[in-house]
């Protein structure tokens, strides 16, 4: 019962999945301190100093907190007041012989900005991959419905035809860039490497008895037993925060596609042309038995929303840093870092069950068609009647007028559009009324929709989804299901 009687955020204990939870929770960070304590170590006895082979062999064995570890660390960290000090106590009780050397000339940024490095780098691989295959789902989608017309809205009014598969293409583009974005986010990111206090790196050239080469070696090593490239050539006590602000842009910007496709995957529930999944036991509503609520498409708006805000916590923390720096980004940081990437988690894997199981009702949308078609081939109707010989002007101010009557109709009636059979019912037209069913055909007002489809698949989506670890993570891509 103790676990439900304190508060536990929705994001790790509702809907985010395991390995985005794991990767930010207290033993997989507290571990990672350590792994970063024992490259540091092997790169200095690598490189002269005295520390004892013992001393590495215990930190090997003890990576892993117990939950007496833990428990240690709390009170350490309750009389110290500091969270990394607490940690370097309890990690030298497991290795007693290492106890000495633990955190040798560094700084608490060596392990706390060094890790969230690593965990901002792997998050956003795992935001990559999840993003790749929600795109897969989607162009399988769009590939199915690349030819079926449906009405298209500019102003949430009737505006000319599309296809259901081209209006997914758009959503598609913009996953694209989003992809684009966060892939460029990953590949920037650096290591902080072996800095000191503030920057300079004094207490290790301290160390080596001011051997500037063993110093920047130093900085190497730990760099390349960390998995990273390189380490930014310049930092303060802090890697710069300007780097979260990179990080949290483009999922921001994930969170405004995701919240557009939703919304209008909401909107075309309403209107029973495109819902969402929806189970043989769900509930929509307390007291409504019959509804059918969008509940997958809202949660992905509302969480799009958080998502999208977060990045304002980024910039304000930025550009709040005095110098070399200042603790109150500590706190913020410890929140909108894991939020964040929790967030994008819980959001792609929503979207994907919603791509997953979309249901299409093309009757619905062909009777939508058909009450706004009669309007949008007026233009056709003159066109033909002109070609056989009518007058343009003549025969424009025989379609308003009748348009206008059969609009009556629609919105002071509440009957069908009846446009077509006053037009045939017109002898004015009689000289096309044959054509009427042709000039009707909602395939000749969907333009290149269908061609479209196709190039920008196979041109654009492909290629993308072909890069090794995007095609491995799309084949081994499982169906989401949702706990809630």
């Amino acid at each position: 019962m103790e676990v439900y009687e304190s508060y536990q955020t929705p994001l790790s204990s509702r809907y985010a999945s395991k390995e985005m939870a794991h990767l930010f929770s207290p033993a997989h960070r507290f571990k990672t301190w350590r792994e970063l304590w024992l490259n540091l170590a092997i790169a200095e006895k690598q490189l002269g100093l005295p520390i004892p082979e013992e001393a590495l062999e215990q930190m090997k064995s003890n990576l892993d907190l117990t939950p007496e570890q833990f428990d240690i660390a709390a009170k350490e960290e309750k009389k110290r007041r500091h969270d990394v000090m607490a940690h370097v106590h309890t990690f030298g009780q497991v290795a007693p012989a290492a106890a000495g050397i633990i955190h040798l000339g560094a700084t608490s940024c060596y392990v706390t900005d060094n890790a969230d490095l690593i965990f901002i780098r792997t998050g956003l691989t795992f935001l990559l991959k999840s993003l790749a295959v929600v795109i897969s789902r989607l162009s399988a989608f769009a590939a199915q419905y690349r030819a079926l017309p449906t009405l298209g809205f500019t102003h949430f009014q009737p505006a000319q035809l599309t296809t259901v598969g081209k209006r997914a293409t758009l959503w598609i583009q913009e996953l694209l860039w989003d992809l684009r974005n966060i892939k460029r986010a990953r590949n920037d990111i650096g290591f902080r490497g072996v800095k000191g206090t503030t920057g300079t790196q004094a207490s290790f050239l301290t160390l080596f008895d001011g051997d500037h080469d063993k110093v920047e070696e130093l900085d190497q090593l730990v760099t390349k037993l960390s998995g990273f490239d390189y380490a930014y050539p310049v930092t303060s006590q802090t890697y710069s925060r300007k780097i979260d602000i990179d990080v949290l842009a483009p999922l921001a910007s994930l969170g405004a596609t995701a919240h557009k496709i939703a919304t209008d995957l909401r909107l075309l529930a309403n209107l029973k042309e495109v819902e969402e999944p929806f189970e043989t036991t769900q509930i929509g509503s307390s007291a409504m038995a019959y509804k059918r609520n969008p509940m997958r498409s809202e949660r992905v708006c509302s969480l799009s929303r958080h998502l999208m805000v977060l990045h304002q916590n980024a910039l304000m923390t930025s550009s709040v840093q005095w110098f070399e720096r200042t603790l109150d980004d500590s706190a913020n940081r410890r929140i909108t870092l894991p939020e964040a990437f929790l967030t994008a988690d819980i959001v792609l894997s929503t979207l994907q069950n919603v791509c997953e199981g979309l249901v299409v009702y093309p009757r619905v949308i062909a009777r939508r068609i058909a009450q706004e078609l009669p309007f949008m081939a007026t233009e056709n109707i003159i066109m033909s009647i002109v070609k056989k010989g009518g007058d343009r002007q003549e025969a424009h101010e025989k379609i308003r007028v009748l348009s206008h009557e059969a609009a009556h109709q629609v919105k002071n009636l509440g009957l069908e559009n009846d446009l077509i059979a006053r037009v045939r019912n017109d002898p004015y037209f009689s000289p096309i009324h044959e054509e009427l069913e042709q000039l009707l055909e909602p395939q000749t007002f969907i333009g290149r929709a269908p061609e479209q489809v196709d190039k920008f698949l196979k041109e654009w989506v492909q290629p993308a989804l072909d890069e090794e670890e995007l095609k491995v993570a799309v084949a081994d891509g499982g169906k989401v299901e949702l706990s809630v």
